[in-house]
């Protein structure tokens, strides 16, 4: 007898629906003509997802997590004596320059506060003026740490007026929030199998705009994370050069049909808009505070500050919630105690309304009166 699964409000993994769980349940072989159909498949809807053609941009899954891809096209497309320009404020946008700094790529960054929504372009602006060594400029699109969505348009629109390239993680955020690769002058994305899209972990992809991508050839510095090399041979016989997670796949293709069938992103991100107000309503209405202002904040995940009082432990809150079947986050701001609740996922405002019932009773199991649980 199998327990019931746990209510995961985190930013991925996190719960996915009976049938892409289902979907996982065939065996296909990695040449089998079949499967070969399911990735071609997944890389023309993913295309569509984006808005953009077959002709301008290329889908190229990888294997791993979604961090795996990051290093991927960092590792591919930087030249030998290139350089990158890292916009950062938050530990997935350090996360990207800790990448450049192991492959031995000198980055420069412009960093900023965690609860602060940057307008870098002025300074982006400066950096590529004056160092023309830098050769790529990255972003972060949702910056997880927080939930904070960056401006990519204001920021891409600099890149391509100064002829560089640009790279987006949109790990995040792609399904659920609209991304206008062109406008943004967008030349690599990348995103994950586990995220909006609510598939289960196992991949991540990249969208990459072909002119950019076929003038990196022979730069890659991995052979397994050549991305201009799994293009080649998906392009060549429809496989994977190494071997795929099949199952993962199918779920994936399962997860894109019924995100299609939902509405599409515009309709996913409403529910999950919903799911963020109902939680808004209930944590405020306790006591909890948002670690960014309102409007700087997305509809993917939030961080609350711990409450101001001596009972509250967060490792004790956590397992106390654990034990009830929900799952939150432990926070990544570097100046502030934070937790963080996800509203992604398979979920709906009736599993927030369960989750905020469930922090109300242990806030009293801890013997924290939620009038006294204001947060600053």
């Amino acid at each position: 007898m199998t327990s019931k699964d746990k209510l995961l409000f985190t930013p991925g993994p996190f719960n996915t629906s009976r049938t892409v769980k289902q979907a996982m349940l065939r065996d296909l072989g990695s040449r089998d003509f079949e499967f070969i159909a399911v990735i071609n498949d997944i890389r023309r809807r993913l295309l569509t997802l984006a808005g953009v053609t077959n002709e301008e941009y290329a889908c190229i899954p990888m294997q791993g997590s979604g961090t795996y891809s990051l290093e991927a096209v960092i590792s591919s497309t930087v030249p030998v004596g290139g350089k990158i320009l890292v916009v950062i404020n938050g530990a997935y946008g350090r996360r990207i320059a800790q990448i450049a700094g192991a492959l031995k790529i000198p980055a420069e960054m412009l960093v900023y506060p965690g609860n602060f929504k940057p307008h870098p372009a002025i300074e982006v602006a400066a950096k590529l003026k004056q160092d023309h060594a830098i050769t790529h400029v990255a972003i972060i699109h949702c910056e997880t740490t927080t939930g904070v969505i960056n401006p990519l348009e204001e920021v891409g629109k600099v890149v391509g007026d100064f002829g560089r390239s640009y790279f987006v993680d949109a790990m995040s955020s792609f399904g659920a929030i609209p991304i206008n690769l062109k406008a943004a002058c967008i030349d690599y994305m990348v995103s994950s199998a586990n995220k909006c899209i609510e598939g289960v972990p196992g991949f991540g992809f990249v969208i990459a705009r072909r002119q950019p991508l076929e003038a990196s050839s022979g730069a890659a510095r991995s052979v397994s994370l050549d991305i201009l090399a799994q293009l080649k041979g998906l392009e060549k016989d429809g496989q994977f050069r190494f071997t795929p997670p099949t199952h993962v796949l199918c779920a994936f293709r399962q997860a894109l049909l019924e995100l299609e069938m939902e509405g599409g992103i515009e309709a996913r991100r409403a529910r999950y808009q919903k799911n963020y107000e109902a939680l808004m309503r209930a944590m405020r209405a306790m006591g909890f505070a948002e670690y960014l202002k309102p409007e700087d904040q997305s509809c993917i995940i939030t961080s609350f500050r711990y409450p101001e009082h001596p009972n509250f432990k967060f490792e004790e809150f956590y397992c106390r919630l654990n034990e009830k079947g929900y799952v939150i986050y432990p926070g990544k701001v570097g100046d502030a105690d934070c937790f963080r609740i996800g509203t992604i996922g398979r979920i709906y405002p009736s599993d927030i309304e369960d989750l905020t019932a469930a922090i109300g009773r242990v806030m009293v199991e801890m013997d924290i009166p939620t009038a006294q649980a204001a947060c600053v």
